[in-house]
């Protein structure tokens, strides 16, 4: 069966940077299980697996423009340290999610000085070109139920 729109697909995958390194696998875990052009995964990929075939191995480079983004300056924020004055342990790396105008994100803490704490709102691999290394395990017909609820049952 094919990839294509509304088909679960489940897929083995290595992600690497644009320096070869490992960021990511499902090596030694459960395939990874998505719904084809529900914008579960980042488009580079999606578009790459688009007609695909179960038991296809598929290398994909992926520039920021169709996987996380590229890098907005305008994402690092400067915050106020008594904003966080309910937070125990506040720790750089730490990741939040904050209201903003454009709805909800998640903010990284890069920074925090008696005063102030620096946050940056974009993905941690926006503005990467990134490898992947995919094996198609299967592909299927998605659920009513689960094409209803947007992503993979069972």
């Amino acid at each position: 069966m094919q990839v294509e729109k509304n088909k679960v697909v489940e897929i083995d995958y290595t992600l690497k940077d644009d320096s070869g390194q490992v960021i990511d696998s499902s090596e030694g875990k459960d395939p990874l299980s998505y719904i084809q052009g529900t914008g579960n995964l980042i488009p580079g990929v999606e578009n790459a697996l688009e007609g695909k075939n179960s038991g296809e191995r598929v290398e994909i480079t992926v520039p920021p423009e169709t996987g996380y983004g590229v890098r907005d300056d305008s994402l690092m924020l400067t915050i106020e340290r008594d904003k966080f004055s309910e937070v125990d342990d506040l720790k750089e790396g730490q990741r939040f999610r904050m209201e903003t105008p454009d709805g909800p994100m998640v903010f990284t803490v890069l920074k925090i000085d008696e005063a102030e704490v620096l946050v940056d709102g974009n993905h941690p691999l926006a503005g990467m070109t990134l490898s992947f290394d995919i094996t198609i395990q299967s592909v299927r017909d998605a659920t009513a139920e689960e094409l209803d609820h947007g992503h993979v049952h069972g």
